[in-house]
Formats: C-alpha cells, structure tokens, sequence
C-alpha cells in the first residue's frame, strides 16, 4: 500500500505534518478529516517509489501529440456540462489517460488548483504539453465563465489543424518516396553494376558511343567519390537545418517555401486557412483583436507569415484596420482581404473568417488532389528516363555489336 506526506491544519490552528499508509490520495483526506485535521490537499503526495515512480526527463519520453489533447479538450468538456469539479474531473482524466507525460501534467495541475491555482496558470507550467494558444483559450473561457464552452471549440480546432498537417504531409510523401528510390537505385547502378559492364567492355577496340562513356565516366566518379558525397549531403543538410533555427534564415526559407513553384500555392492555401481559423477561433472566444492576432502570429507555423502578422498587430493598434495591412502584406489572396474587409464593416469579422476557413479549407483538398495528380506521372517520368537511360547506355555497345555482326 502506498505511503503519503501530508500537511495540514489542527483546530488549534496549528501546522502539523506526518505521513500516512493509504490505498489513495482520497483516503487520506478522508481519513484526517476523521481525526479533526484541516489537510492541505496541494500538500498530501505519495512518496516515491523507486523504480515503480514515473520519471520525466527535458527531451526524452512520450510527447502529447495533437490526438492525445483532442481527445482531453472533448472529454473534459462533457464532465464540465454534465457538472462534475473541475478537480474531480483531472483526476479522472489523468487516470484515464493512455499518454504518460499528459497523465502526469495532469495530475500535477489538480495538485496546483486545489493549492488555489487557476487553471490556466497551471497549464501555463506546462509548455511542452499545453502550447500558448491553447493556455490563452482556458484563459478567455475562465474569465468569461463559458470554459464549458470553449473546450469543444478548442477541440475543433486541433482537429481541424491535425487534418490540415495530413493532408500537407500527405502530398509530399508521394513525391519524397520516389525521389528516394529514384536516387538509391541509380546509386546502386552507378556504383556495382555500371562497374561491371565497363569491366566488359575494356578491351573494346572501338570507341565506345558517347552516352556509355558518359555514364561509365560518372560511375568512376561515384565509385570513387561517394564517402565524400554522402559526407557532402549530411553536412549541407545539418547546416540547412541550423540555420532554419536563425530568425533571418528562417525567414529565407519560409519565403522560399511560400514562392516555391510546384509546393508554393499548397502551403499559401494552408497558411490563409490557418490564419484565418485561428484568428477566427480567438475572435469568437472575445479575446481583443491584438492579443488574438498575437498568438494567431506565434501559431502560423511559418516565420515569414509571423512577421507579417505582428507587423499587422502594430499597425492596427495605430488605429488602421486589418484588411488593409492584409493587401499590403502581398501574403493573402484579394478575396481574402474583401471578405475582411465586409467583416469589419459589419462588426461580423469572426464571422467572415469562418467563411474563409471553410474556402480555403475547400482550396487545399483541390491543391492536395491536383499536386498528386500533377506529381504522379512527373516523378514516374523522372524515374523511368533516369534509370532507364543508365541502362539504355550500358547496352548500346551491345546493339552495335550485334548489328555489325549481322
């Protein structure tokens, strides 16, 4: 049976403390009421037990995946509405609860409101699991009463966001899959099979076709050079990748991206009906425009869309209005900004951005659909002339041969 450290009150109004064998947290409450003592429940924990304690280490352990919180937002929504404590419903949750790091925060934040906390000053403990826009929707549902509210709506829009990402990671698989088997199978020509055939034709006393040679040629050079190459390409990729972590080459990059000729109009699409979601989300919880375009900034998931949003921020806090600085962004589409426009002309500016949520949620399933389409017989095409040239070239001696022996 586990041991508890408790802390509590006498009815002398004195501080006393011991430890107690108990079959639960609750029991021990009970059990010092009984005995005519105040506990403090922030105070009442299990003491540790070696190796059967959970430990959480920065950077190592179970993440909260975007599943796992859609699937607390909804549950503790409907105890909310059904009236259950906010306490008595953590602690239900962080039993329930599949995803050990989501257990433990859990049961860490009950501990903190139950000291007197509040609940968004308890997630807000907890980064890792709980991120700045979410923390800010408990925080406008507490101050407005309507937590009960908010939740499900919070819920949404993890969901909503969950299913942008598959869908944006869905129509890169394709392409990344063939590029990659594109380059291990012209890896494995070049460097073990071309050498064979060039070992056949050394003692060719013609010259060989000018494709064959090329190739040949190129195979000397991967045989001999693909420890430094490989080298050269996980160099170039850990120096890309550090210096995606600078704010100005972050910004480069997430410009590019937004530019890029095939994948650019994908991620503008899903970057618009991101923005707009989340904007429209915050509106419709009251938080005030600047805080809402605040945290809709640190959200976008793309550094060049997050200046343009803060720079909005600004703007708007001087009195301009927000379809304006959309335009002069040149980030969002001209209907975008219209129907920004008419949304702040009729006080209906969550409204609107629903609208555009759902347009631009429609425009990145037809961009999803019309890049597969596109990708396709592109990388089929790509694959087929690559390898198969390679191999084309490796048999023309052959065709000579056999046509000047006819």
């Amino acid at each position: 049976m586990p041991v508890f450290r408790w802390e509590g009150v006498s009815l002398r109004g004195e501080s006393v403390s011991g430890e107690m064998e108990a079959p639960s947290r609750e029991a021990v409450l009970i059990r010092l009421k009984s005995q005519r003592v105040q506990p403090l429940p922030g105070k009442v924990k299990q003491k540790n037990t070696g190796l059967s304690r959970e430990i959480t280490l920065p950077g190592f352990g179970e993440r909260v995946n975007e599943r796992d919180l859609v699937i607390f937002t909804r549950q503790l929504a409907a105890m909310l509405n059904a009236g259950l404590p906010i306490v008595e419903s953590l602690e239900a949750l962080s039993e329930e609860s599949p995803n050990k790091r989501l257990r433990t925060a859990l049961r860490q934040i009950k501990q903190d409101i139950e000291a007197g906390s509040t609940l968004t000053a308890s997630m807000h403990k907890h980064p890792t699991v709980f991120d700045e826009f979410f923390v800010r929707m408990i925080s406008a549902g507490e101050a407005g009463g309507v937590l009960d509210r908010i939740l499900p709506r919070l819920g949404s829009f993890i969901e909503k966001a969950m299913k942008l990402k598959r869908k944006i990671k869905g129509a890169m698989i394709y392409p990344a899959t063939i590029m990659s088997v594109a380059v291990l199978v012209t890896t494995i020509l070049l460097v073990f099979v071309i050498p064979v055939f060039a070992q056949m034709f050394t003692n060719a006393s013609e010259a060989l076709p000018m494709p064959t040679q090329f190739v040949i040629n190129l195979s000397d050079f991967a045989v001999a050079w693909w420890k430094v190459a490989a080298a050269v390409a996980i160099a170039a990729g850990v120096a890309l990748r550090q210096i995606h972590r600078t704010d100005s080459g972050a910004l480069a990059i997430d410009r590019m991206l937004l530019e890029a000729p095939v994948f650019g109009d994908l991620m503008r699409k899903s970057t618009v009906a991101r923005f707009a979601y989340t904007l429209g989300t915050l509106l419709t919880a009251g938080m005030p425009i600047l805080d809402a375009l605040e945290i809709t900034a640190r959200t976008a998931g793309n550094r060049a869309v997050e200046r343009a949003v803060l720079a909005m921020r600004t703007s708007i806090s001087e009195g301009r209005t927000l379809a304006d600085q959309l335009r002069r962004s040149n980030l969002f589409p001209r209907i975008v900004c219209q129907m920004v426009s008419v949304g702040e002309a009729t006080g209906q500016l969550d409204t609107m951005l629903q609208n555009v949520t759902a347009l631009y949620e429609e425009e990145v399933d037809n961009a999803v659909s019309n890049l597969t389409a596109l990708m396709e017989p592109l990388m089929m095409l790509v694959l087929g002339v690559l390898v198969g040239g390679l191999l084309i070239s490796m048999y023309l001696p052959i065709f000579k041969l056999g046509s000047v022996m006819h």
